[in-house]
């Protein structure tokens, strides 16, 4: 069975470019549904213009299935702002889009347990689509459309602050304590931390992903490793 940071790993490619907020909610979600017994990959991250027309082509000017609807420009995953998933099966090599698949054995689909935590964390689920399902996909649009993104817009300050709070609010309702401390990366609020005789106490991967890393947790060993991506 793959570690935490083997499988984090193993996404950390396609969550390179993606606006911070994203990568956040995406590597919490890849932790939560590891807590699950489910593992899981991020299959697309940033997509560019090009790659983003390559896709739409197919099943119309070039072999294969219809995949997408969007022409480049025309998806968040062009701006950061969306990922693909697929279920990791326990092989560690092989991925599924199986949506029925119960490998927790919990009587629950794995892939609704992934849609599920996602949403908690603010993201938004291609399958509750009305015209073109994408059950794969998620992303969060900070209320912005896609022609405001293609015009240069960029999520606001205050988005940005609400969606960490979003992310971090099931980790900061664990910490115990009365007095609290803003902590804030750049002048943006990412958490409220716990102040005990003199000391901040915060989830060290609020701090570490709001800053550009990675964080890893090996469960076996409990060690606790950060990566900068810089």
């Amino acid at each position: 069975m793959l570690t935490l940071s083997q499988i984090k790993e193993k996404s950390s490619r396609r969550l390179t470019n993606l606006h911070p907020i994203v990568r956040s909610a995406a590597t919490a979600l890849i932790e939560r549904c590891y807590k699950l017994n489910i593992s899981i990959l991020i299959t697309q991250g940033l997509r560019t213009i090009a790659e983003q027309d390559a896709l739409y082509a197919q099943g119309r000017t070039k072999p294969g299935a219809i995949v997408t609807n969007a022409r480049g420009g025309y998806s968040y995953h062009n701006f950061g702002l969306a990922v693909d998933f697929a279920l990791l099966l326990p092989n560690g090599s092989s991925v599924s889009w199986d949506m029925r698949r119960d490998d927790n054995n919990n009587q629950i689909a794995d892939w609704q347990e992934v849609v599920k935590e996602a949403k908690a964390l603010g993201f938004e689920w291609g399958g509750d689509w009305t015209s073109f399902k994408d059950y794969p996909h998620f992303q969060m649009a900070f209320g912005l459309m896609l022609t405001q993104l293609r015009a240069g817009a960029k999520p606001s300050t205050s988005a940005v602050e609400s969606a960490y709070k979003v992310i971090n609010r099931k980790e900061e309702e664990e910490l115990k304590g009365d007095i609290f401390a803003v902590v804030k990366v750049n002048g943006v609020k990412v958490a409220d931390g716990v102040l005990e005789k003199g000391i901040t106490y915060v989830p060290v991967r609020i701090i570490a992903e709001a800053l550009g890393a990675q964080v890893g947790y090996d469960s076996a060993t409990r060690t606790v490793e950060i990566t900068s991506t810089h």
